[in-house]
């Protein structure tokens, strides 16, 4: 059995199953199918039906009643982080390749008091790529979409957002050295591959394994800014481990769709 280190949440686990099994559907699942789907990854059923009404909560998922049962179908929200997630793991990829130079810069200032809004924005600053070049400076490789990533916030007022290259004496390896980890980066990566190259030590059940690789997979890439492929080393451990991936992903992938198939219990919701 691979064990995860640390084990992936409920609520990232539910996202997978969500994201490959539901997205694109117009269908709610219920919670007894949910329940049983996660009993094969660890995930309790009181930690399923905590992980559901969270989720509801948070605007991923809506409720939809048939007689006793409960059912649980993706909201606007979750469909918007479940494409995001399917257009980094699949499209975007985990080595940037075609760099053109560009970076995006956010610089702000914020009350000392707003500690939330400070904690929020900085966590989705690093979901979006960026890395903090200095105080009150955060910069991402490429063309980010800042008004997508931070438009909801309401904080446009203490923000100011700039594209443009690197310019002397400043160098891109600076740039990258200071703003970001490669050295952790690089380690999770390394993490992967060997959690998962083992073959003695993969799970017998296709969906279970799908569930985890996806997941711990997922969690990798949106941890990683998408740092230019030439300013890295060359043996950047992010080759190797994406190619891993998407082999056990298409050697899985039939196999656990029947049996997703097969355990889920779904209502119209279109």
């Amino acid at each position: 059995m691979i064990d995860l280190d640390p084990a992936p949440r409920p609520q990232s686990l539910t996202l997978t199953f969500f994201g490959i099994h539901v997205l694109g559907r117009d269908v709610a699942l219920s919670s007894g199918c949910v329940i049983e789907i996660f009993e094969r990854v660890g995930v309790t059923e009181e930690a399923v039906r905590s992980t559901l009404t969270r989720m509801v909560n948070r605007g991923l998922l809506d409720r939809h009643r048939q007689g006793r049962r409960m059912y649980f179908g993706l909201t606007p929200r979750a469909v918007a982080v479940l494409r995001d997630g399917h257009d980094r793991v699949w499209s975007t990829g985990a080595v940037n390749r075609h760099w053109r130079g560009q970076w995006t810069l956010v610089g702000f200032s914020l009350p000392e008091a707003w500690r939330r809004q400070r904690h929020d924005l900085r966590s989705r600053l690093t979901w979006g790529g960026f890395g903090p070049l200095q105080n009150g400076l955060w910069v991402a490789p490429g063309e980010a979409d800042v008004a997508a990533l931070l438009g909801d916030l309401g904080l446009d007022a203490h923000l100011r957002v700039f594209r443009g290259t690197v310019l002397e004496p400043t160098e891109v390896a600076q740039v990258v050295e200071t703003a970001f980890d490669t050295g952790a980066i690089a380690a999770g990566y390394r993490a992967f591959l060997e959690r998962w190259s083992g073959p003695a030590d993969r799970p017998d059940d296709p969906l279970r394994r799908q569930l985890l690789l996806h997941t711990d997979w997922l969690e990798l890439v949106r941890r990683d800014p998408h740092l230019p492929a030439e300013h890295l080393p060359a043996d950047w451990p992010a080759i190797p481990a994406e190619e891993l991936f998407r082999a056990i992903a298409r050697e899985v992938a039939a196999a656990a769709g029947r049996e997703a198939a097969r355990l889920m219990e779904t209502v119209p919701t279109g």
